[in-house]
């Protein structure tokens, strides 16, 4: 960083910039906790020997001060993964059923929104094909800010409503199902070929929100990737140029998680998640009516204060799972 020229490649830079803040950070947390760790000790040894109630709440004062560090290393310990601190994207499908399922897609776009809006992250719709009455068809998102990724990563499967319809006369209970596939963006220095033989880029008339230009020229771009059927696309930008850089930064992570899939002989993340969008394959059901709760089938953490889950508050779901990977690791 003291070399003259360390700004002269500026993404080269503000990764470095960024891997240095956060050694200095965990640097900075190692020598709280041995410190606590030494502190916890020489109360340990008092008292073996001479046990006071007096020296054992003096202890668990210290232990309760120390508490809120010691949770902040537990989540970097959890959120050490090779891709964790990446910026990441949230692709949302609705499953069968229509408007019921695409109204409940869209609910998880304002909930995944939310939660980003809480945590300070930063949030770009690059994909958005609206529903037939309401709702939703497909939305393609963006999430950037540190460990985005290994947050999300845990969100990854089908999504379970169960409510009295809105969209239905009679009143009757309904299930809808969504799938949530979370995929990390690759850094610049992740190498991903692309024979460019095997892609088919189309262009089209965007369809999606959009000002005046956006949605009256041929701005949009999709991208196949004929060997694996991947297709991503953006409409977001005015311009073509734009939209198909990001589409291929798109495909990239894809192809880059499709191959780390490959490398990885339980196939735990996505391709675990890949299945039908329906009964049974849920990893959370969020249950309106008859009674209020939301659960977690992997690792059976549930809450009833469904509206706040709903207005983004997803931390102790996300963290449940990621202690739950960690134990089974």
């Amino acid at each position: 960083m003291n070399k003259p020229d360390f700004w002269n490649d500026t993404n080269r830079a503000q990764k470095i910039s960024k891997e240095v803040n956060n050694l200095q950070n965990q640097l900075e947390r190692d020598s709280k906790l041995k410190q606590v760790k030494e502190d916890l000790e020489t109360y340990l040894l008092l008292l073996e020997e001479d046990f006071s109630d007096n020296l054992l709440n003096e202890a668990v004062k210290e232990l309760k001060k120390s508490q809120t560090l010691i949770d902040e290393a537990e989540i970097q310990i959890l959120l050490s993964g090779k891709n964790d601190s990446n910026n990441a994207i949230i692709a949302i499908h609705p499953g069968a059923g229509g408007t019921e399922s695409q109204d409940w897609a869209e609910m998880l776009l304002r909930m995944y929104t939310r939660w980003a809006e809480n945590n300070n992250y930063e949030t770009e719709i690059i994909d958005y094909l609206p529903g037939d009455e309401a709702g939703l068809k497909s939305v393609t998102m963006e999430v950037f800010g540190d460990y985005a990724y290994g947050y999300l990563k845990t969100e990854t499967g089908i999504h379970r409503l169960v409510r009295i319809s809105p969209f239905n006369a009679q009143g009757k209970r309904q299930t809808s199902f969504a799938s949530i596939f979370i995929y990390p963006i690759i850094t610049d220095d992740i190498e991903i070929e692309i024979d460019p033989k095997d892609l088919r880029i189309d262009t089209f008339r965007s369809s999606g929100k959009g000002g005046q230009g956006v949605n009256t020229t041929d701005s949009a771009v999709r991208i196949t990737h004929l060997p694996t059927n991947i297709v991503v696309q953006c409409q977001n930008e005015r311009s073509q140029i734009i939209n198909r850089e990001v589409a291929m930064k798109i495909l990239k992570s894809r192809l880059y998680q499709l191959r780390e899939e490959e490398r990885d002989k339980e196939k735990q993340l996505l391709e675990n998640s890949k299945t039908e969008i329906g009964w049974g394959n849920q990893i959370r059901s969020y249950v309106f009516h008859p009674y209020q709760m939301v659960k977690d089938h992997r690792t059976n953490y549930e809450t009833s204060q469904i509206e706040n889950v709903m207005n983004g508050e997803l931390t102790d779901f996300m963290f449940a799972y990621l202690k739950f990977t960690a134990r089974h690791k």
